[in-house]
């Protein structure tokens, strides 16, 4: 298990990673390897993401703890896409960032989105989808005390990230039809995918409904227990 020692160096990189190296590398992906190694970049993004869960902690065992949890999740998380219509992805996603942390909340959603995906079919549209999955894990963790004492907000916060997920996607949508960005296209993609928003905002909103006051007490007893 990876220790990075340095406050300073986890604070530098939990902002670096998220915010600047994975975005810059799914750029590389689109623009100058033309969407042909997109394995290459989710394997790097994954890589990225375990850096990024690394600068969560300073001990090793706690390290070890919130990664057993951590991966409980994720299965849940790959488990729930197998549903049909409504998915569970990114209110696992955002109850990881919530209670365990943004480092957390973003592997889950990142590594979700990769392991499914060998199932559901893997392709230039992975990264985009870690990418958007894991944002809205690490945004979470922000808001995670007012999000704990308010169900009101932590249910708005879910119909927002189902939004900003197809915000995200509709950007590989134009790229991938156009080859470069597009406004007026993404504009279009974006009317054409009021459905599929639709359905991610009630996915998030029924799930969170139903599963963050249980999950929250149960992750709120581990933690305390396990010191995590």
């Amino acid at each position: 298990m990876i220790v990075i020692r340095s406050a300073r160096a986890r604070r530098i990189l939990r902002y670096l990673i998220p915010f600047f190296i994975i975005p810059a590398l799914i750029a590389a992906g689109v623009f100058l390897l033309h969407e042909r190694r997109y394995a290459l970049i989710a394997l790097l993004m994954v890589l990225c993401a375990l850096i990024l869960f690394a600068t969560g902690f300073e001990r090793k065992r706690t390290g070890r703890r919130r990664m057993v949890l951590v991966s409980v999740l994720t299965a849940l998380s790959v488990a729930g896409r197998f549903i049909p219509l409504l998915k569970p992805v990114a209110a696992m996603t955002i109850l990881s960032g919530v209670y365990l942390g943004g480092e957390a909340g973003f592997l889950v959603g990142a590594l979700s989105a990769v392991i499914s995906n060998f199932y559901f079919g893997q392709g230039p549209w992975t990264p985009f989808q870690m990418f958007a999955w894991g944002l809205i894990g690490l945004i979470a963790c922000y808001l995670s005390r007012p999000m704990q004492k308010s169900r009101g907000l932590l249910l708005l916060y879910g119909l927002i990230a189902g939004i900003a997920y197809s915000f995200i996607m509709d950007i590989w949508t134009v790229l991938w039809y156009n080859g470069t960005f597009n406004v007026g296209l993404y504009g279009a993609a974006l009317l054409s995918a009021v459905p599929h928003t639709i359905a991610y905002m009630v996915s998030n909103l029924l799930f969170l409904a139903l599963f963050a006051k249980p999950f929250g007490e149960k992750l709120g007893r581990i933690r305390l227990k396990y010191d995590i």
